[in-house]
């Protein structure tokens, strides 16, 4: 499967489509109002109307950066060479598993969904998930109880997912499941925008949607894993090569 060009910000455009709409909206409104406004509040309008322009230019250049142009989607940070199993998962909406079946064509490849309509309610997902049927053979799961046996897979790919899981003491349980069908020598591979810098100058408010590396680290920690490397893509996606440390709890 190959990725088409600009599939990545057409997507994220066609799927929040809403929102851009009304920027385009409030920032018309806002041309149309400024010159009935005292001049002394013209330059400090004129330069908020063209921050927020900026500001929604620049995030849609950032996705185009991490989702289009750069190697995200060649799974270049799945180390393992040559996996027999695989489970990869996703909130709702699978990117992923035709380029993995590509990638790897001779490993069992198992495709789980931990959507769940009463919690997962962005019009976003919705949307994408119209568009983009799951994967032939998807497994619908709950977060917390994996329905495969200890020590099934050799590499667990969260691929942009596992930060759609907002309560944490789920998030411990659900990679705590993570690592029970890990085999020994197995690795986990959870890809992440971070709670970070980079990502605050990329989306502002939106990176509140992320979690903190410091927070992603006591979640491994508290499920078991430590982290074997990290990789950047880009300096907005962080990949964390996860194995067990040896314990279940």
């Amino acid at each position: 499967m190959i990725r088409k060009p600009f599939q990545g910000v057409l997507n994220i455009i066609r799927f929040n489509w809403h929102f851009y709409l009304g920027a385009l909206f409030l920032f018309l409104l806002g041309i149309l109002i400024l010159p009935n406004l005292p001049i002394s509040l013209h330059s400090l309008g004129y330069s908020i109307l063209g921050l927020a322009f900026i500001q929604t230019i620049v995030s849609l250049f950032v996705s185009w950066y991490v989702y289009d142009y750069s190697d995200l989607y060649q799974l270049n940070a799945l180390t393992i060479h040559a996996p027999n199993s695989i489970l990869n998962v996703n909130a709702g909406f699978d990117e992923t598993s035709a380029l993995v079946r590509g990638k790897h064509p001779n490993a069992r490849l198992t495709v789980c969904d931990f959507y769940d309509p009463t919690l997962h309610t962005e019009i976003s997902i919705q949307r994408a998930r119209k568009a983009y049927p799951p994967f032939k053979g998807t497994i619908r799961i709950q977060t917390t109880c994996l329905p495969f046996t200890d020590s099934s897979f050799d590499a667990i790919l969260a691929m942009l997912s596992a930060h759609e899981i907002r309560n944490q003491q789920e998030q411990i349980d659900f990679l705590k499941e993570l690592h029970r069908v890990l085999t020994k020598n197995g690795r986990i591979y959870v890809t992440e925008h971070l709670r970070d810098t980079p990502n605050f100058l990329a989306y502002t408010i939106g990176f509140f949607h992320f979690h903190s590396r410091t927070t992603w680290i006591s979640t491994f920690k508290k499920a078991g894993l430590v982290i074997e490397r990290e990789v950047k893509s880009t300096p907005f996606i962080t990949t964390f090569i996860l194995k067990s440390n040896g314990t279940t709890s």
